[in-house]
């Protein structure tokens, strides 16, 4: 269907963490307005997007090894909010386990992507999944995904922290030779080798999807060689949050409803000494 309605509110990004977060989010935008019909410059969404390097890593912040990241991202959110983004979307899915405390201190919404992705599993096949979860330490110890599916009664399958599994899969993140952090726009074999490892992983333990729980991933999976096969299907967030960008920028009824219950009281009515580190 050809996207044909004007936009109703322009989205703000925050990216950069890591460097491939938002322009994986971007190309997925980008797909998603097309297969909606955009043939045009002007067919498709208006953005505004912050690629925000300096954030502290999620998971040392988490694990106290790094300063705690909510006051750089409650920076960058309210400087997306002055820009005139209607709300925000993070590409980074460790970060939402600050999105309560950030929250607070805007006011426009960010979209909880975990929850959206949660909501869309359950949609889609009905309940009936056992979902596999590939993500940083910081996201599986914060319980993001395994709370949010569990809401919906969709049992989780994870590996633990520290495991050979998940230590390669760590690696295939952060590793400073072959992670994906580190090799830019390319991905390498190991990395890939890493993940196709640990999704067989968690195909034996019962799971029967997986979900890409980190940008890097997102990517890494999107760019899996052919001769390369995934052990399950797989859910990719980035795709989900594209969806639900499209649908608030396009939809006046859930730009006005679904954004406005969200909205917080504006910056005057902020106390003063406002803590970030809650």
């Amino acid at each position: 269907m050809r996207t044909t309605s004007r936009q109703a509110a322009i989205p703000g990004i925050i990216g950069g963490l890591g460097p491939l977060a938002h322009i994986a989010f971007e190309r997925r935008l980008l797909a998603e307005s097309a297969r909606r019909g955009a043939a045009s410059d002007q067919d498709h969404p208006i953005w505004f997007l912050v690629s925000a390097t300096d954030v502290p890593d999620r998971t040392e912040s988490l694990a106290g090894a790094a300063e705690r990241c909510t006051r750089s991202l409650v920076r960058y959110g309210r400087l997306l909010q002055e820009a005139g983004a209607d709300f925000l979307v993070v590409a980074c899915n460790t970060a939402h386990a600050f999105h309560r405390s950030v929250q607070a201190h805007l006011s426009i919404p960010w979209i909880h992507s975990i929850d959206r992705t949660a909501e869309a599993i359950a949609r889609d096949d009905a309940g009936s999944e056992r979902v596999g979860i590939l993500a940083t330490d910081g996201t599986l110890a914060a319980r993001l995904y395994q709370e949010s599916l569990g809401k919906l009664g969709l049992p989780a399958v994870v590996p633990v922290i520290g495991s050979e599994v998940q230590c390669r899969v760590m690696d295939a993140i952060y590793s400073p030779r072959w992670g994906v952090k580190a090799t830019g726009i390319d991905v390498s074999e190991e990395a890939q080798d890493a993940l196709v490892a640990a999704v067989s992983w968690l195909k034996e333990r019962g799971a029967t999807r997986v979900i890409a729980g980190c940008t890097e991933l997102s990517a890494a999976l999107a760019s899996l060689s052919p001769e390369r096969r995934l052990a399950l299907p797989w859910t990719d967030p980035l795709d989900i949050a594209a969806r639900v960008t499209l649908d608030l920028a396009f939809e006046p009824r859930l730009a006005g409803a679904g954004l406005a219950q969200h909205r917080r009281p504006e910056p005057d009515r902020w106390p003063r000494a406002a803590r970030y580190d809650e």
